[in-house]
């Protein structure tokens, strides 16, 4: 296992929940959100230009669509936002007391959906799936921080993340179902959190860690062969981009800290991290 502190600041933010960066290859731009101070943000790397847009509610994660625009998970449900700013619900379903919180577009194109409750009681949230024509079909119920989602090169695999558990789960994956769960590997006490999580181009598995400084990249048999020390404590998310998707971003929080580092709740970047997966863009 090696470590390393090889980071830059790819954008000097003060998101109070920075989370879901998201590469877009055909805009060439990283997608990311601020959850609670409700605004998506873009940050074209060669250009350097940066766009903040605010959402009406609590943003738990930003896609782009095949066909143009983006898929909003929000507080009350998933919508669809159009490059000319036309925003519709593709499913709507307000619960009180619970938001939005990560998700991720399969191999096929479809959206999984994470829920939580604001109080993070346990079993108050939920992952679905939700096809482009707004079919919802339920996946796992009983969770209570659902996070980190992500498959395997070949589909076969799908890893996710409820935080509490601090486990990296996997599942085996066909045609938009899933079974036979199973912990790949488990964070030990005191190292902090699993939080968002990408999969390379080796298969490997990258995991966030909440109050744990570090990125973890775990190899498909569950082995930690890697970690990477960041300054701030609350890591929560991270995804390859650039144009040959070999720099590592990273989303970072500064809610709930005393006196939060400076960079806590900025954009950082790995680069040379390794080397990602292209994502599909959500089909709707």
């Amino acid at each position: 296992m090696t470590a390393t502190r090889a980071y830059e600041v790819a954008v000097r933010a003060q998101a109070a929940l920075g989370e879901g960066p998201t590469w877009d290859a055909a805009a060439g731009r990283l997608l990311w959100i601020d959850i609670l101070g409700s605004r998506v943000h873009t940050y074209d790397p060669v250009s350097g230009r940066r766009t903040v847009r605010g959402t009406d509610q609590h943003v738990g994660a930003v896609k782009p669509r095949a066909g143009g625009g983006l898929v909003l998970n929000l507080r009350d449900g998933v919508a669809l936002l159009d490059d000319d700013g036309t925003f519709r619900w593709l499913h709507r379903d307000p619960v009180p007391g619970r938001r939005a919180n990560d998700a991720a577009v399969a191999p096929d194109g479809a959206l999984w959906a994470g829920t939580m409750r604001y109080d993070e009681a346990p079993g108050g949230g939920t992952l679905s799936r939700i096809t482009g024509d707004g079919t919802v079909e339920p996946v796992l119920g009983d969770v209570t921080v659902s996070n980190g989602t992500g498959w395997s090169p070949d589909g076969r695999l799908m890893y996710y993340i409820d935080t509490p558990t601090r486990r990296i789960d996997v599942f085996d994956h066909a045609d938009g179902r899933v079974s036979d769960r199973r912990t790949l590997a488990r964070v030990e006490d005191g190292a902090g959190f699993p939080d968002g999580l990408t999969v390379d181009a080796d298969g490997c598995v990258w995991v966030a860690l909440w109050d744990g400084a570090a990125l973890r990249r775990y190899t498909p048999d569950g082995v930690l062969d890697r970690v990477i020390e960041l300054p701030v404590p609350r890591v929560t998310a991270c995804a390859f981009g650039g144009p040959d998707l070999t720099d590592l971003y990273v989303t970072t929080a500064r809610v709930g800290l005393d006196a939060p580092h400076p960079l806590a709740g900025s954009l950082l970047v790995v680069p040379g991290a390794g080397k990602g997966l292209a994502q599909p863009a959500f089909a709707g």
